[in-house]
């Protein structure tokens, strides 16, 4: 299945092919549009000449965030967010032999398939992943990428149920983004009017 989450084909075809920049695109989503943190990947692509783990990861940190700068820049935080990229790609390097697909698709140490609640599990042990970000990356991975572990829209809740427009989980046209803007801004909306 074809992600459409950015509205530039290059970069949505990178994160349908490439587990490793559909993971990144995640992380960079916070405090920047979500088509500007999910074309971070390709603009990483172009300017280090290759996408792995190893390779940013192996960056040297002060050259991956002139890297994360350079205009267009891939975040408006190149310092942390540059870090925390790095993090994330030494963490999957060190837990996952650098292969972000694993996180949802490897057995458990006994041999049994992973469950929804054991790939959120091992989201939330991601650099920069915190409850929310993980609920909302297994909701992309059920509704979206085929990934069909049991009981992954229960572990992705609220984000896993079928018809909502609450985050990039939702996200397959710009009909649809335009819905998951207008949900959100109701949500932070209505958290401003009970302080």
């Amino acid at each position: 299945m074809a992600l459409h989450i950015t509205d530039d084909p290059a970069a949505d075809e990178l994160l349908t092919n490439d587990p490793l920049a559909l993971l990144i695109g995640m992380l960079l989503d916070q405090q920047v549009p979500m088509e500007t943190a999910f074309s971070g990947p390709l603009k990483l692509r172009e300017r280090l000449g290759g996408f792995d783990a190893a390779r940013i990861a192996g960056t040297d940190p002060e050259r991956f965030v002139e890297i994360m700068r350079e205009t267009p820049a891939v975040h408006r935080y190149p310092g942390s967010m540059g870090a925390r990229t790095q993090l994330l790609c030494q963490h999957l390097i060190d837990q996952w032999g650098g292969d972000a697909a694993a996180l949802w698709s490897r057995a458990e140490p006994d041999g049994t398939p992973p469950t929804g609640a054991s790939i959120l599990r091992r989201l939330k042990a991601l650099p920069g992943f915190g409850e929310q970000k993980a609920r909302i990356f297994l909701a992309l991975l059920g509704k979206q990428c085929g990934l069909d572990a049991p009981g992954w829209r229960e572990a992705s809740a609220p984000y896993g149920e079928p018809g909502a427009h609450r985050s990039v989980a939702d996200i397959t046209s710009p009909e649809s983004l335009a819905l998951v803007r207008a949900a959100k801004k109701a949500a932070k909306a209505a958290a401003k009017s009970e302080h």
